[in-house]
């Protein structure tokens, strides 16, 4: 296996400093590469589609909840500040892909539902953005996925825990 880019920046550190423990900076270092680099690669269907992963995010969460949600509820659901949601919501409205309407008893909650076009575009780009991901992972067999998939998820528990942001 050749190095990657973390591999080079521990033996850096490595020969200023022998004794340096950088187990902790090679496990959350290449989570980091990994994560930019994903975020740069997995966006092609959405942006073919003149999406952004944060409103593809906020229209998948109103499809598969199946119901009208809230924009305090999309922020929960999505890990977005409530001012991100607003905008995002502003744009997809714009572009008539959710409906927004105010509660009947209280003026201040807006309930926010996909329209026809909205949920077509979903239910159209779901299975492309899962190809495309399939695709991205495919250096990895089955069973390494299966792993990866279970030690971060493990990770993921542990981390919401300790730091925060878990989901309710």
């Amino acid at each position: 296996m050749t190095d990657d880019i973390v591999a080079s920046v521990v033996r850096q550190w490595q020969a200023v400093n022998p004794g340096l423990d950088t187990g902790p900076m090679e496990l959350i270092g290449r989570i980091n590469r990994c994560a930019a680099l994903l975020q740069q690669a997995e966006d092609a269907p959405l942006r073919s589609a003149g999406l952004t992963r944060a409103e593809f995010d906020l229209l998948g969460a109103v499809r598969r909840t199946d119901r009208e949600l809230t924009p305090g509820e999309l922020a929960r659901e999505t890990f977005s500040s409530g001012a991100a949601v607003t905008k995002r919501l502003r744009a997809l409205q714009e572009r008539g892909l959710v409906d927004r309407r105010g509660d009947e008893r209280d003026r201040r909650v807006a309930h926010v539902r996909l329209t026809e076009e909205g949920r077509a575009l979903v239910d159209r780009l779901l299975p492309e953005q899962l190809a495309y991901e399939r695709a991205v992972l495919s250096g990895l067999d089955e069973e390494s996925r299966s792993e990866l998939s279970s030690r971060l998820s493990e990770l993921l528990v542990q981390l919401e825990g300790r730091i925060g942001g878990a989901r309710r």
